[in-house]
């Protein structure tokens, strides 16, 4: 007759003592609480069970110590080992298999996963672009998502992941997200770390993001544009005026006039030339566009820098940063400026690239193509970059100087609308 085991209660097993020798205490079905000494004065308990396997061979298992695992938890434990091994599976075996792919999931987490691809990527970005997007993700992604497996996301917790960015008002910002996270799902699907990748399906689930260039004024806006700005214009910082007129002028990217430094300038001879390490196609890490872009002042301009030179001239930069002289400054004047002047999302930075291309255009009748090249967009064909040099140089200086004149009489309101085109036949 098998010998009658009563089942341990929680009292028992708190109160157990350890002996001058190790003893077990058993609860029924294989499950004992193994008691011994740790040192002179600790007990150590530990869960363990008793097993015989199909080929009739006897073994332990180990579910862990007392108080970590309580009464109950070993018991399910023991049961759960009593059904694998029912079905004819190891409980060893299985708790291994367990061991491994949980280590697995954590190495596969989709912070992990991200990471790898944002290393991956990294050195095809500007080193800026690669803090931005990392960070984005640690802000917005990793506290969500970041810890799960990437196998065991799915479409409905991912657009929870967007909608949170989308409740700040960062509508563009929740798709822009949705792009990064789709590119590292396929980078851990290429990597045999997932299955799917969710991001697609989620399409028409986000809120629509208005399509559209930055914010800038028309030609037939102008007018009133530069009214605007000589009511203000009294009241600016020196540098700051000329910032903005030399961008309204001459319609560099902003980023490329308020890094300008001095030593490109020449102005004995009346040169700019923005190395093309600076330019934005310049800054690719793959296929950089090396070519040099001439700025060409019209003779406003060159007042406008000599004027600037007197304050800003023993500096680097020609706008240097007003806290920190070695730095240049922001475009945060521009910005400013352009607010007082009450055309807060109604004019960027940016926009006056806009605008010149549709005043040279349309007032003075340029073709479209020089004006690109003036704005030192790619040319687009393979004859381009060749005819450029050939013959958009001295175009373009032409074409500068009327566009500045064409402002001017607009500021003293003698706006005169013809085509003041060259001939441009070949010689």
């Amino acid at each position: 007759m098998p010998k009658i085991i009563t089942p341990l209660t929680d009292k028992e097993v708190n109160s157990a003592k350890a002996k001058d020798k190790p003893y077990k205490l058993s609860d029924g079905g294989g499950l004992y609480l193994e008691v011994s000494r740790i040192g002179e004065k600790d007990t150590s308990k530990l869960w363990r069970m008793k097993i015989r396997q199909a080929n009739g061979k006897e073994s332990r298992l180990s579910f862990g110590s007392y108080p970590t695992v309580g009464l109950l938890d070993a018991r399910r434990k023991r049961d759960e080992a009593k059904t694998l091994l029912a079905n004819g599976i190891d409980p060893a075996q299985a708790k291994r298999i367990e061991k491994i792919t949980k280590a697995t999931n954590n190495a596969n987490t989709f912070e992990a996963i991200a990471r790898a691809w944002h290393a991956n990527k990294s050195n095809t970005w500007q080193e800026r672009t690669a803090s931005n997007v990392l960070h984005r993700l640690e802000k917005d992604v990793f506290p969500l998502i970041g810890k799960l497996p990437i196998k065991e996301i799915k479409a409905p917790l991912m657009l929870d992941v967007l909608r949170q960015i989308e409740k700040r008002g960062a509508v563009d910002m929740a798709k822009r997200q949705g792009q990064v996270c789709g590119q590292v799902f396929r980078f851990a699907i290429a990597e045999g770390k997932a299955d799917f990748d969710p991001v697609p399906s989620l399409r028409g689930a986000l809120k629509a993001t208005a399509k559209g260039h930055h914010a800038a004024i028309t030609p037939d806006d102008l007018p009133e544009f530069m009214r605007a700005f000589q009511k203000i214009e009294g009241r600016m910082y020196i540098p700051t005026k000329i910032m903005f007129r030399l961008m309204m002028m001459i319609f560099v990217r902003t980023s490329e006039l308020t890094t300008t430094e001095w030593k490109e300038i020449d102005l004995e001879n009346e040169e700019w030339v923005i190395p093309w390490q600076r330019m934005k196609m310049g800054k690719k890490k793959l296929k950089p566009r090396k070519e040099d872009h001439h700025v060409f002042l019209p003779r406003q301009g060159w007042e406008l820098l000599r004027e600037l030179y007197a304050i800003t001239g023993n500096n680097r930069y020609l706008f240097p940063n007003l806290r920190d002289h070695e730095q240049p400054a922001t475009n945060w004047g521009i910005l400013a400026a352009l607010k007082r002047m009450g055309y807060n999302g109604k004019m960027t930075g940016h926009g006056f690239r806009s605008l010149a291309m549709g005043v040279i255009k349309e007032r003075l009748g340029y073709r479209h193509e020089v004006v690109d090249r003036q704005l030192s967009h790619a040319s687009g064909d393979v004859y381009g970059e060749a005819y450029d040099r050939a013959k958009f140089l001295d175009e373009r200086k032409v074409m500068m100087q009327q566009y500045a004149d064409y402002l001017d009489n607009v500021t003293s309101g003698k706006v005169i609308v013809g085509n003041f085109k060259i001939d441009r036949r070949t010689k």
